[in-house]
C-alpha cells in the first residue's frame, strides 16, 4: 500500500515582505489635511516611533492644516485615531448583550496625493457605522 504524500507547511507560505522594506516603504512622505473630529480647530500632540531603530519624534498637528509626514505616521492616525461606541441587543433568550455598534473617529489624515484641495469635504466623523446581521 502506497502512503500519502505529506506536504510540507513551509512550502505553502508565502515569502515574507522584509523587515527593511516594511520601514523604508513606511519612512516615504505624503502630504495631506490633519483632521481633528473631537476638537474643532484644535491641536493633538503625541509621540510616536514605529519601529526599534528609529527615534521617537514629537507631532503636533493643528485641525484643517495641511502636513508632509511619514505614510507609516498617517496610517497611525488613520488606523487608530477611533473609539467604540457600545449598544446593547437583545439575544435569541431575551437577554440583552453588548456589541459593538459605531466606531467614533477623534482624528484622521486626509491624502492630498490625488485629492485637489478645494474637493475635500467638511466630515465630523459621525458618519461610520458598523452594520450586524442579529439573529
Amino acid at each position: 500500500m502506497q502512503q500519502p504524500m505529506e506536504i510540507k507547511k513551509d512550502t505553502l507560505k508565502k515569502p515574507a515582505k522584509s523587515h527593511r522594506w516594511n520601514r523604508d516603504k513606511d519612512r516615504e512622505m505624503v502630504k495631506g489635511m490633519f483632521k481633528f473630529y473631537e476638537v474643532t480647530g484644535g491641536q493633538l500632540s503625541f509621540s510616536f516611533r514605529m519601529y526599534k531603530e528609529d527615534k521617537v519624534e514629537r507631532y503636533d498637528l493643528v485641525d484643517g492644516e495641511i502636513y508632509t509626514i511619514p505614510l507609516g505616521v498617517a496610517r497611525h492616525l488613520n488606523k487608530n485615531g477611533w473609539y467604540p461606541v457600545h449598544a446593547y441587543v437583545m439575544n435569541e433568550l431575551g437577554v440583552p448583550v453588548s456589541r459593538m455598534g459605531q466606531k467614533k473617529r477623534r482624528f484622521g489624515f486626509q491624502s492630498l496625493e490625488f485629492i485637489d484641495i478645494d474637493d475635500l469635504s467638511e466630515d465630523n466623523g459621525s458618519g461610520i457605522i458598523t452594520v450586524e446581521k442579529i439573529r
